[in-house]
């Protein structure tokens, strides 16, 4: 080895590295100094009258637009005077700012401006920051216009923001100088979205009439399309009779009349309910309010059936005990009707129930309603224009195909038509405004047949068989498909899911949960899916998976704090002031 190789390694051990981490920062706060100054600048942007002095290298450094200006030898790379055309001149100058100093200022005065210059300059996290600036402030008087806008800037994000807003207020929105203002095509695709949160369908059509008597001579023209898009047959024989007929736009308009007389022999005859679109008889449903969902009864580890109640919070992921149940019950019916639970039937440990209790979120208490005609657990409960049905379950002795209907007006449960099988822990949802009943068994053997129930005709009719047979699952609709999700097929427990939609009227293999699940809940809250306890072949499941329709994922949440699975569930929706 020699003397210069001994010195090259001594030279490397002795290799000291220096660095001075806020070098950048301060060296951009100099730059901007020097050009507030005026000095080194070696490019002047124009917009209109005004000129901004700057530097070239920091601008390309800053912001994408020119970077592609300055780095690719356009025109401009050589101008000392670049126009920009169509930008708001304070826009521009505080994003100049901004490329040297990372720090722009937004208000109320201009942040449309801002947007509008960030999106033509690329800057998207200046975008973005613009767009969650409008989004925070989303207000029944704004909200219309928020998301024309968000449109034209093509801001996804800030536009579904904005929709379900419109969706979520629409009888305060309506009430709005804006709404007055939409255009017809506009109005006509609002009054025809489901979303609609409205309590009666009688705001809707008051909306329309309101937006057509600011502008008669050039609306009315449109009130027959407005009416049919407006569920008629859902308002009441009274308004209809009293209001909507009586009203001399409508009076003077032979479609409008139609419409009515319409929505009129949907009341007064029946038998004509099942020729009317599906559409004019379906509830609005705005699947993007807020609800508390509620588990109640269920078993611990040792396998008893319990009382007890909780509720979730799906905004703060978090679990608070409410007053317990009467009953124990296991195998337990939920369905919820004008913001009060129901808990229905079930296992008490010792028989099946018929004994019905109804939990008051406001008073946190129970109180005991008029009981099912036959005792059943293990049977699929929904709610369809404000009346509950029963649909299947087990007596303990067999498996039932009967059906029940409960009308909280009257306190009463009634039979009708009962299901093609005996059908116990099925899945049972409402789906495109009549009642899905899918898989379950009969004692002998596991179905994955599925069939619907017509409300309007007291009718069952088949339908499209799921890929895998299942009982013990659960089932759900969200926005334009049915979902159904774990379960048992006889010889294993399930985590797969699979997703049916009335368009193709075919079944769909969906992303597996994290967990495999019998006797699951599943439920549709906040615009997602909530599977929620179950049983994975060993214990029972506290813990909770919610679905992302749009990511096509599962994520766990808080597990349940006083279950241990096989609850009954249901989302008490919390609506807007």
């Amino acid at each position: 080895m020699t003397m210069g190789d001994v010195l090259c390694e001594q030279e490397l051990e002795d290799l000291v590295h220096f660095s001075v981490q806020d070098l950048p920062g301060r060296g951009y706060g100099v730059m901007e100094e020097i050009r507030r100054q005026g000095k080194l600048c070696d490019v002047t942007l124009k917009v209109g009258d005004h000129k901004f002095s700057a530097h070239r290298i920091v601008l390309a450094a800053s912001i994408p637009y020119f970077h592609a200006m300055f780095t690719n030898d356009m025109v401009e790379c050589k101008q000392d005077e670049i126009v920009m055309q169509g930008m708001d001149p304070s826009a521009l100058e505080s994003l100049i700012n901004f490329a040297y100093n990372g720090h722009v200022a937004i208000d109320q005065q201009n942040v449309q401006c801002l947007l509008i210059a960030a999106s033509f300059l690329q800057l998207q996290n200046v975008k973005d920051a613009c767009c969650s600036f409008l989004q925070e402030r989303l207000h029944s008087t704004n909200c219309l216009g928020v998301r024309q806008f968000a449109e034209t800037m093509m801001c996804a994000s800030l536009y579904d923001s904005a929709n379900r807003f419109v969706h979520r207020h629409f009888v305060d929105v309506s009430l709005s100088e804006e709404f007055l203002g939409l255009r017809g095509e506009e109005l006509v695709e609002l009054v025809g979205c489901d979303e609609l949160n409205i309590k009666a369908e009688e705001r809707v059509f008051e909306a329309v009439l309101s937006w057509v008597r600011h502008d008669p001579k050039g609306r009315e023209v449109l009130l027959p399309e407005l009416l049919s898009k407006t569920r008629l047959p859902l308002c009441r024989p009274q308004f209809l009779a009293d209001r909507v007929q009586q009203e001399e736009l409508v009076r003077c308009c032979h479609k409008c009349r139609d419409l009515v007389d319409e929505a009129k022999d949907f009341h007064l005859m029946p038998e004509r309910r099942p020729h009317l679109p599906a559409f004019k008889t379906r509830p609005r449903c705005c699947t993007s309010i807020t609800g508390l969902i509620y588990a109640v009864g269920g078993l611990n580890s040792s396998g008893d059936s319990l009382n007890v109640a909780e509720v979730f919070d799906p905004i703060g992921n978090f679990w608070e005990r409410c007053q317990p149940m009467r009953t124990a019950r296991s195998r337990v019916g939920v369905a919820v009707v004008n913001g009060l639970l129901y808990a229905i039937g079930g296992f008490d440990g010792q028989s099946r129930l018929s004994t019905v209790e109804v939990y008051n979120p406001e008073t946190d208490a129970w109180t005991r309603v008029s009981s099912l005609n036959s005792q059943r657990s293990a049977m699929g409960t929904v709610v369809i224009d404000g009346d509950i049905y029963v649909c299947g379950g087990y007596d303990g002795k067999s498996s039932l195909n009967s059906v029940e209907c409960y009308s909280p007006e009257t306190d009463r449960w009634t039979v009708v038509t009962e299901m093609s099988a005996c059908r116990s822990a099925a899945g049972v949802s409402v789906f495109d405004g009549r009642i899905f009943v899918s898989g379950g068994h009969d004692g002998l053997q596991i179905f994955n047949t599925v069939e619907f129930y017509n409300h309007h005709t007291d009718r069952w009719h088949p339908v499209p068989a799921m890929l895998n047979k299942r009982c013990r699952h659960g089932a759900a609709a969200l926005s334009s498909h049915l979902y159904v999700a774990g379960g048992y097929d006889g010889s294993g427990f399930l985590s797969g899911a699979e997703m049916y939609s009335a368009a193709s009227g075919q079944w769909s293999h969906l992303v597996a949960m994290n967990t495999r699940r019998s006797r699951v809940s599943l439920v549709a809250a906040c615009g997602r899916l909530y599977a929620v306890g179950g049983y994975d072949g060993q214990s029972n499941l506290s813990s909770v998976e919610t679905f992302d329709t749009d990511a096509h994922h599962w994520t766990f949440l808080a597990p349940m704090a006083w279950h241990e699975g096989g609850v009954g569930v249901g989302c008490v929706p919390l609506h807007p002031a």
